[in-house]
C-alpha cells in the first residue's frame, strides 16, 4: 500500500506507521518506548497508532503540508 492509502485507514501497525514515516520499525518502537511518538494505542500486547494522531504530528513538524498525504 502506499502512504497515502495507509492514511485512510483508522489506525497503523508500527510497520505501516514506519513506512508513513519513511523510517525503520525499531526506529518507531524506539520512539514509542522514549514517549516521542503520536498516537500510540496498546491494544493488549499489540500496538497501534492513530492515523488522524500521526497526520497532526507530520503537519505540526512541516513533513507534510495540512491536507497533504506523503508519497
Amino acid at each position: 500500500m502506499t502512504p497515502a492509502e495507509l492514511l485512510e485507514q483508522p489506525t497503523l501497525s508500527v510497520g505501516q506507521a514506519a513506512e508513513v514515516v519513511g523510517v525503520g520499525r525499531a526506529t518507531v518502537y524506539e520512539a514509542i518506548r522514549a514517549g516521542s511518538f503520536p498516537g500510540v494505542l496498546r491494544v493488549g500486547r499489540r500496538i497501534r497508532i492513530s492515523t488522524a494522531a500521526l497526520r497532526r504530528w507530520l503537519e505540526a513538524e512541516g513533513d507534510v503540508a495540512p491536507g497533504e498525504v506523503p508519497e
